[in-house]
């Protein structure tokens, strides 16, 4: 146990020394080191040294060519259909919440009266206006579920279509 407590003092004090070195580092500006450019091919240099630079040349231009294609794929996409799918998927949201709302509501209403009618039940006692609240709120809860099942449904075609329309070509 003493051996764990000594080891982790020591990484302790470690930790804080490379702390320490990093803030110093930090606090002291460095210029930039100047980027290489590569050597001009010398005429003592090997015919592999000239192919890799070639290659490397290669790659650099077609990663010019892959960011430029990048720049403008993301410059195709209008800002306006982002915001516009940000609030269609908002609202979806919004009407999600407010029918899980609903639900919660009319399942609690459904549970109380359920509560109510077995008590009533165990009493002996059967009052037909105990029964018809009950029903109704049943009723209420299969609304809620129809009109959560709605909302889903509403969200599902909102997805697909983009995908269903014709596009013209």
């Amino acid at each position: 146990m003493q051996d764990i407590a000594a080891l982790e003092g020591r990484i302790t004090a470690a930790l804080e020394r490379i702390s320490k070195g990093v803030d110093r580092l930090a606090a002291t500006p460095r210029p930039m080191p100047p980027v290489p450019t590569p050597p001009a091919a010398t005429p003592g240099a090997s015919a592999g040294d000239a192919a890799l630079r070639a290659q490397l040349e290669e790659e650099r231009a077609l990663v010019t060519q892959l960011q430029a294609r990048l720049r403008s794929l993301k410059d195709r996409e209008p800002k306006g259909d982002l915001t516009e799918k940000i609030e269609k998927l908002t609202q979806q949201l919004d009407v999600q919440g407010l029918e899980l709302q609903r639900m919660r509501r009319t399942n609690i209403t459904l549970r109380d009266q359920l509560a109510s009618l077995r008590q009533a039940q165990m009493s002996g006692v059967i009052d037909p206006h105990l029964i018809n609240k009950s029903l109704v709120a049943e009723l209420d809860a299969l609304r809620a579920l129809r009109l959560t099942e709605v909302a889903e449904m509403d969200e599902i075609l909102a997805a697909l279509e983009p995908h269903l329309t014709p596009t013209s070509n």
